[in-house]
């Protein structure tokens, strides 16, 4: 379902070939595909469709200016987890009564903004979170909407030990045991209108039981609540929906929707979905060179000019990505996506960055074409929590991104320079 494939030997994004796009911007860059976000965004708005939900783009995962005014044009309102990802939305005209603010450490000013902004919906994750809430509405002289963020201690197996927030045992939400006493608590505030349940139990999420159990306990939980004369309004089902690291691994949009919408369909809820990754992954390439070629014992190294500063994941979830050349060996065909592809007569490597730290890697153990100094490799399923997660460790600046629509692409994000680095050190 997405944009790159193999052209006559050359890895192309749409209409561009992206060896001549590297040749022109330099790398490491990240190089996302229109019409690739576009086609997954309309995916799951269409899947969906039966509800008429509110879809809300997780600005983490990809947070560029440029790609939330595509999206925003296609109709997306936005998940936010900070101050920074709403002056984001505001930058790239978002209709912030589409957007619903998340994040169990919201700050004073960073409520006040949200405030001020019009945000149409705070995912509120604790009692402490809520009292504060409620206090800054009151000065501003407002009344907002909040959904309860709740913990329905259902997980996915396949999902991360870092990237499992749905159980108990967890600094997000509250547990589901505690959210009727939250009502009863808060769910006649003044300033605070608690009229809605939030969940998210995690990500990446390979299968459509977990959100059904979650969600056949929120209903329940929905329905006594209204016994009890509260109002809910609203259901949150959150984000987390798996994208293909592995070529055809996770369900498509349809699938979730089969499963989902019938439980909700004649229920008289707002519903609410908060999709990055199945948007926003397949829809971005790492592209990177090789510097150089080293044998180290019995490993062979092909250490690139991107690094862990560029591409996180690796290191940090122990994360894979298919990692290929941009030009096939003269007579290949295009590889399978998948991580294990071993290319035929290709050579065992680990593809390594030039950080001074041992976790720095993008792959191990792939089996590559015999790759030299020069040569451009693409990183796979690069568009969610990449270029995001960037950092600046060994002062390293960050890569350019780019968009390409068609057959035209532009730089959506300049590459730093040496000068950026510090010019907030300076400026004091």
């Amino acid at each position: 379902m997405d944009l790159f494939e193999y052209r006559d030997g050359d890895l192309c994004c749409e209409d561009v070939r992206l060896s001549d796009l590297a040749d022109e911007t330099g790398t490491p860059a990240y190089v996302y595909s229109a019409g690739t976000l576009l086609r997954h965004y309309r995916a799951i708005a269409d899947a969906f469709a039966p509800l008429d939900p509110t879809i809300c783009f997780s600005v983490k995962s990809l947070a560029n200016v440029h790609v939330l005014k595509l999206l925003a044009s296609a109709g997306s309102g936005f998940d936010v987890v900070s101050g920074g990802e709403i002056a984001r939305v505001l930058a790239a005209g978002g209709e912030m009564s589409r957007v619903v603010f998340a994040g169990v450490g919201k700050n004073d000013s960073e409520i006040e903004f949200a405030i001020a902004s019009g945000v149409g919906m705070f995912n509120v994750e604790s009692a402490a979170e809520f009292e504060n809430l409620s206090r800054l509405a009151s000065l501003g002289g407002k009344k907002v909407h909040a959904a309860l963020r709740i913990n329905p201690d259902v997980y996915d197996p396949a999902t991360h030990r870092y990237t499992t927030t749905g159980k108990k045992e967890t600094k997000f939400g509250v547990d589901i045991d505690r959210a009727g006493r939250f009502f009863e608590t808060y769910g006649r505030d003044p300033h605070v209108e608690l009229d809605g349940i939030h969940l998210h139990i995690g990500s990446p999420i390979y299968s459509p039981q977990p959100y059904v159990q979650a969600v056949t306990k929120a209903m329940d939980l929905a329905e006594t609540l209204c016994e009890k004369g509260f109002q809910v309004r609203s259901l949150n089902l959150g984000g987390g929906y798996a994208a293909d690291y592995d070529q055809g691994a996770s369900p498509r949009a349809e699938t979730y929707a089969e499963a989902l919408v019938p439980l909700l369909k004649d229920k008289n809820l707002r519903v609410l979905l908060e999709p990055g990754r199945q948007i926003s992954c397949n829809a971005g390439v790492l592209l990177t060179r090789v510097l150089y070629v080293k044998q180290g014992g019995g490993k062979k190294f092909l250490i690139v000019d991107a690094a862990m500063t560029d591409l996180l994941r690796p290191a940090l979830y122990e994360a894979e990505h298919f990692v290929y050349p941009a030009r096939l060996p003269d007579g290949a065909s295009p590889p399978e996506r998948r991580i294990a592809f071993a290319s035929e007569g290709g050579e065992k490597v680990d593809i390594v960055g030039g950080v001074c730290e041992t976790s720095d890697f993008l792959a191990t153990d792939r089996v590559l074409p015999p790759m030299r100094r020069g040569d451009l490799l693409a990183v796979f399923s690069a568009g969610a929590y990449g270029f995001v997660m960037s950092s600046h460790y060994n002062s390293r600046p960050n890569a350019a991104e780019v968009l390409v629509q068609g057959d035209s692409w532009r730089v959506i994000r300049r590459r730093e320079n040496y000068d950026d680095l510090f010019a907030a050190e300076l400026d004091v």
